[in-house]
């Protein structure tokens, strides 16, 4: 669960450790993939990705959402770093295809954003969350990031729709402790929201809901 190293500082381990403790919906599927390097004394990453539909599952749309994927990166840095506010840095990344009527539409990197803030439990224009109750700190701090929504146009040789519409999501925030598992499960329900997933435990058609 930790990348190994010896010498490896005990928070760092246990804030690895509990990545691994999160409970993530049965369609999105989590693993370790190789870390950014020289962005902080320790990091560590995860892959995290809507598995596909089933084999049997009924023919897909071809105006149908497509896949997402993404990455969440945790930076490590003992002595903290000034732009962070803390020790603990999660850097996220996420793409997905989206409808054209969706990318289209001028209130979705609004809505994008909106995901990831109430997911975090961050108001509305703010930058930390809100500290839980019998704490003055709050869990969240100096988060910000980008949305961007792109429109690409497949033209000669090359397989694919001729036209695919993505919605991207690039964020950062620090957590106030080494618990990080709400935070994946935050970052795992933006996926979720990004991908067109249905609430969780509402079955769907050729992919009933688990049990």
């Amino acid at each position: 669960m930790t990348t190994g190293a010896q010498t490896e500082p005990d928070e760092f381990r246990e804030a690895v450790q509990s990545l691994h403790r999160a409970v993530v919906r049965p369609e999105i599927e989590v693993g370790s993939i190789r870390p950014p390097q020289r962005l902080a004394p320790y990091s560590y990453a995860l892959g995290v990705e809507v598995a596909p539909p089933d084999a049997d599952a009924a023919i897909v749309p071809t105006d149908s959402s497509g896949s997402a994927f993404g990455r969440l990166v945790l930076l490590y840095d003992p002595s903290g770093q000034d732009a962070w506010n803390g020790m603990f840095r999660l850097v996220a990344f996420i793409q997905a295809e989206v409808e054209a009527e969706l990318a289209t539409d001028p209130m979705l990197p609004q809505v994008a954003w909106s995901w990831l803030s109430e997911a975090l439990g961050v108001p509305e224009g703010a930058t930390e969350s809100l500290p839980p109750l019998g704490s003055d700190v709050p869990a969240v701090v100096a988060l910000g990031g980008t949305v961007t929504s792109t429109t690409s146009v497949r033209y000669g040789d090359i397989a694919g729709p001729p036209q695919a519409h993505q919605l991207e999501l690039r964020a950062s925030w620090t957590a106030a402790s080494s618990d990080l598992a709400g935070h994946l499960e935050a970052f795992c329900e933006v996926l979720s929201n990004a991908a067109g997933l249905p609430p969780a435990g509402v079955a769907t058609l050729g992919r009933p809901s688990a049990q």
